[in-house]
């Protein structure tokens, strides 16, 4: 190994590493009390960041001083009790040390050969997800980027079953030529569902009515498909957690009435689908392990890092033969598919460690807890604020998810920047039904009562301000 004046090789590590610990610990000490919101914006931090590239190298330990320093100011308290933006949940703390670890051990877990440690930590975390989300035991598991890359890397699958029936090789002929795929979805699907469309060729898909809570309606479902030619293929997707209502399709009468038209069924969870390790929530996913695929987001409900989707295929043979790659330099374990065909990538991070991690400090035990909790923390947000003037709670709180209005789409909208700039709380301002609304999606594994306490005090008096003279 060879050496310089800075020392061995893992001397050169020790202090960078020591600075990146003492200013990790810092930020996680302050974090669930500092404000909630960025203190600074794009412009300050780039002008702290950016500039000429130096000329020569600079020590790391000040360079990563020199990152926090810009960096900080601009940051986000995701992790706080009180951040309720869009669908993010915190990080465990055995997560937390699991995903530094990826880091140091720097293991390409696209093969299993090569890399069999972090491998088995990956199979093992695939056998407990599928035993606590009760999906079939044989289903491939693949370790995605997100959400986005796991509802992708199904409706590959999806692609490569449903015109294999056909009598179409997609992946040697494309699919210019081919028989037309039907692709149904819910009209209040994600987006990602949209994109995930987009980047497989399919374009826009047929919208399948949805009652007032977001969830597919059976009796359209089964008309739209009553007018698809009886040979065609035909995927249909749908939905386990509602982005604004958190709503649940009824799986048993849209699966069922799927299957019957010969249809791949398709089921976007990017955080829903952990209602099934709850008792309590299990029922909003009666009849969904008859799908053929499902996603979601480990980062969301799991509280694990980002980077961190999940890919659940029933049949592996459609996954792999969607994604997977055979070449000369490629070192293969027979009879065992690789982790690069379960995902859209060749080569990644362990990204699955920490999943592992976040599953084994909890136990089975600890993830019903974990969900229960934040569903409950959600029943208690609503609940507070139902009795309060002019506040209305637009959705069937079953979920995580709360959806506020207020008198008018101005005031509603007046609200939410008065909340998310008094640094105590952070929510998502959307649309929802021809509505502006404020959205609590309650993601994260710390919030308590307090918090939620001093989250619905900050509603009241935004609203009370946004209405007052």
């Amino acid at each position: 190994m060879p050496t310089d004046d800075r020392g061995t090789f893992a001397e050169q590590y020790a202090a960078p590493l020591r600075r990146a610990a003492e200013h990790s610990t810092q930020w996680l000490r302050t974090v669930q009390d500092r404000p909630v919101h960025p203190r600074e914006g794009v412009a300050r931090a780039l002008s702290a960041l950016g500039g000429p590239l130096p000329d020569g190298p600079s020590d790391p330990s000040a360079v990563v001083d020199t990152l926090v320093a810009g960096v900080e100011p601009g940051l986000m308290a995701i992790g706080s009790g009180r951040f309720f933006g869009w669908v993010m949940g915190g990080t465990l703390p055995a997560a937390l040390a699991a995903d530094w670890l990826v880091s140091a051990w720097d293991q390409n877990a696209g093969m299993r050969l090569p890399t069999p440690g972090v491998v088995a930590a990956e199979d093992a975390a695939a056998g407990w997800l599928l035993d606590l989300l009760g999906l079939p035991a044989a289903s491939e598991v693949g370790f995605t980027t997100g959400a986005t890359m796991a509802n992708f890397a199904c409706l590959a699958a999806a692609r490569h079953a449903v015109l294999e029936r056909a009598g179409w090789d997609v992946e040697r002929d494309g699919l210019t030529g081919s028989p037309r795929v039907h692709v149904l979805v819910g009209a209040e699907r994600h987006g990602s569902i949209d994109l995930a469309l987009r980047y497989l060729g399919f374009g826009a898909a047929h919208l399948v009515e949805a009652d007032d809570q977001g969830r597919i309606r059976p009796d359209d479902l089964a008309a739209t498909l009553a007018g698809i030619p009886r040979d065609a293929p035909i995927i249909v997707c749908l939905q386990a957690g509602n982005l604004h209502s958190g709503a649940f399709d009824p799986f048993a009468a849209a699966i069922d009435a799927a299957h019957d038209r010969g249809a791949w069924v398709h089921v976007d969870g990017a955080f829903g689908l952990w209602a099934a390790a709850a008792t309590e929530l299990a029922h909003l996913m009666d009849g969904c392990a008859a799908a053929d695929s499902w996603a979601t987001d480990a980062h969301k409900t799991l509280n694990t890092p980002y980077d961190c989707g999940l890919a659940v295929v029933a049949d592996p043979a459609m996954v792999r033969g969607a994604l997977g790659v055979h070449a000369s330099y490629l070192l293969r374990d027979a009879g065992q598919a690789d982790p690069y065909e379960k995902s859209a990538e060749m080569s990644r991070r362990a990204r699955g460690v920490p999943v592992w991690a976040a599953l084994r400090s909890l136990g089975r035990s600890g993830v019903a807890d974990l969900v229960g909790r934040l569903a409950a923390n959600a029943a208690a947000f609503a609940a507070q604020l139902r009795g309060v003037a002019g506040v209305e709670v637009l959705n069937d709180v079953r979920y995580t998810q709360v959806c506020l209005a207020f008198a008018d789409d101005a005031t509603t909208q007046r609200v939410t920047d008065l909340v998310n700039g008094s640094g105590i709380t952070w929510m998502s301002a959307s649309q929802w039904r021809g509505r502006a609304v404020l959205r609590v999606s309650v993601s994260n594994w710390s919030t308590d009562a307090d918090d939620i306490r001093r989250s619905v005090g900050a509603v009241v008096e935004a609203l009370a301000r946004a209405t007052a003279g």
